[in-house]
């Protein structure tokens, strides 16, 4: 038999050291934002846009550091246009120059996020499936049916 590891059960390191390894509860999932709880309606739609728009390019775990970041500023930008779009529905002046100046941008961020849907593969096809299952599944050998003579 091979040697036995012996594995500390008590971490030596400091909180302080301990912290510095630590991922931030946003890394996590756990906060949307620093120091939001995420109850407010501009924090619901900002996480819906957020997920609507992960969700579309196949899913966080498919997504680069880089693309989330971008979908982080694509959902805040789309609740500042929003936010806008409703003072004016409802006889409100607004900056006619911001406004153009938060579309211009959304655009160019939907450019590089990408606005393609992708699919997630979920289930195998059917053709996978049977080739998986071996190549008398896929053809048919005819053990299965009974015949009559």
């Amino acid at each position: 038999m091979g040697e036995l590891v012996e594995r500390k059960t008590v971490d030596s390191r400091t909180p302080e050291e301990r912290k510095k390894h630590a991922r931030s509860a946003i890394t996590n999932g756990k906060d949307l934002l620093e120091g939001i709880d995420g109850r407010s309606l501009l924090a619901r739609r900002y996480r819906d846009i957020a997920s609507a728009i992960t969700s579309d390019q196949g899913g966080a775990s498919t997504l680069s550091e880089a693309r989330l970041q971008l979908v982080r500023r694509f959902s805040a930008i789309c609740v500042l246009a929003e936010r806008m779009e409703s003072d004016l529905a409802n006889g409100k002046d607004i900056n006619v120059e911001r406004h153009a100046l938060l579309c211009s941008t959304l655009t160019r961020l939907a450019q590089r996020i990408g606005i393609d849907r992708r699919a997630r593969t979920l289930n195998p096809t059917v053709s996978d499936y049977l080739a998986a299952k071996g190549p008398d599944t896929a053809a048919g050998n005819g053990d299965d049916v009974e015949t009559m003579e």
